[in-house]
């Protein structure tokens, strides 16, 4: 009796431990079709060999590369296609991250059998229908918020000029509340900004039943996330919340409790849009064009200024809470708020409120309105203009100069902030 070699599938250049697997699930999905390898040894050259392969996404390529030496696949059928597919045991295809960047012309085949027929022209598989998600949750509505009009007003400035908003309370004044309900006010995604958000996300591997994000990002990451987490980074490169959070809300809770390191990190991203990932074996560039919320409380105890509540070591503690948030990251907020504790009356008898949605066509108006503003490819949000383009658009008379350097002289402020 003739003892035959079995097929083994030697994977050559450097790979993760998920393309070395890929040889395995490949010889398993060839086999679940009634297709079996030649009895020899194959090498899967992987080019450029010092470039590292990471996913499970190069399984279908593999496989569709072994059908195409044993002549089951012509060898032209896929010469102007990009190839990316997890491939299970039972040859079914599954999803993998990235999809979305990697091409626009999409063929979605549910598994090998299904495209080797295509490829074939046994059967044409139609392009996939556009499917529209949300971004993850329902925005909370203004009308549930009891007093601060002053915040609420702020809020809708915030987000008529898309500027960066800090709100400094005690606990349970409504910060959060505040925060949460800002991307509610904002204009919907443009077509094009829903794709870019999109395809971040399945960069990052967000999108689980896949789809269209038609709904601004709303991310709000706990005081103890890493550098790698807010910015972007990791083993992969992946991106961050910063990028998650393009063309929407970023809001850091308890801000002053993040690492400063951390929090610094986000100056750049602020005034570029953009973060630049370098790594050793990666450099990747993601867009960053986000608006940044923050909360924070007065002192670590929360009460400064109540003299029933407040730490013995008032004020002093107040100072140094607030040092932890350093004066460059601080200059990089718009508008600095104190959001004061809800009264009884407030509470107990509150007036109705204005929804979101009166909010929200009000910011559109003033979204329009700054539009028709004759500046040549320029954001029309205030916050995104540069001082020369502020140059062009505002003529100050005399009084509002006045009033502008009294200002500048009393709050010391920077020229960013004067800008």
């Amino acid at each position: 009796m003739d003892c035959q070699p079995l097929p083994t599938i030697a994977i050559v250049g450097l790979a993760d431990k998920a393309v070395a697997e890929s040889r395995e699930r490949v010889r398993a999905a060839l086999s679940s079709i009634g297709l079996a390898l030649p009895p020899k040894r194959i090498a899967v050259n992987l080019a450029p060999a010092d470039v590292v392969k990471e996913g499970a996404h190069f399984d279908l390529p593999i496989a569709l590369g072994l059908l195409m030496a044993m002549g089951v696949v012509p060898q032209d059928a896929v010469s102007d296609r990009v190839v990316l597919g997890e491939l299970a045991l039972d040859g079914s295809i599954q999803q993998v991250s990235g999809v979305l960047s990697a091409a626009i012309d999409v063929i979605a085949a549910p598994d090998l059998v299904s495209l080797l027929n295509h490829l074939k022209g046994v059967q044409i598989l139609s392009p996939p229908e556009p499917k529209y998600l949300s971004a993850g949750r329902s925005y909370p509505d203004m009308k549930d918020l009891k007093g601060q009009d002053t915040a609420r007003r702020v809020l809708e400035i915030a987000a008529a000029g898309g500027h960066n908003l800090l709100m400094v309370g005690p606990p349970g004044a409504g910060k959060s509340m505040l925060a949460a309900r800002l991307a509610g006010l904002l204009p919907p995604l443009s077509a094009a900004e829903a794709l870019d958000v999109t395809m971040l996300h399945s960069v990052a591997g967000q999108l689980v039943d896949g789809g269209l994000i038609h709904t601004r990002p709303f991310r709000e990451p706990h005081h103890s996330a890493s550098m790698a987490a807010l910015v972007g980074g990791g083993p992969r490169a992946r991106p961050g919340e910063i990028s998650l959070a393009h063309n929407g809300v970023l809001f850091l809770d308890e801000s002053a409790e993040f690492a400063r390191p951390v929090l610094d990190s986000l100056r750049q991203p602020l005034e570029t849009g953009k973060v630049v990932v370098a790594r050793a074996n990666h450099n990747v560039t993601y867009p960053a064009q986000f608006q940044l919320v923050a909360a924070m409380n007065p002192c670590r105890c929360g009460y400064l200024g109540d003299p029933s509540r407040a730490c013995g070591s008032a004020p002093a503690c107040g100072r140094r809470y607030a040092a932890r948030v350093s004066g460059p990251m601080i200059d990089r907020f718009d508008l600095i708020i104190e959001v004061p504790e809800v009264t009884p009356d407030m509470l107990l008898t509150p007036k109705i409120s204005e929804t979101s949605h009166v909010i929200a066509n009000r910011v559109a108006a003033a979204r329009a309105y700054a539009a028709t503003r004759p500046i040549q490819g320029a954001d029309c949000a205030n916050a995104r203009l540069q001082p020369d383009q502020l140059a062009k658009i505002i003529n100050f008379d005399d009084d509002a100069a006045l009033l502008l350097k009294t200002a500048i002289e009393h709050s010391r402020l920077s020229a960013r902030a004067y800008s």
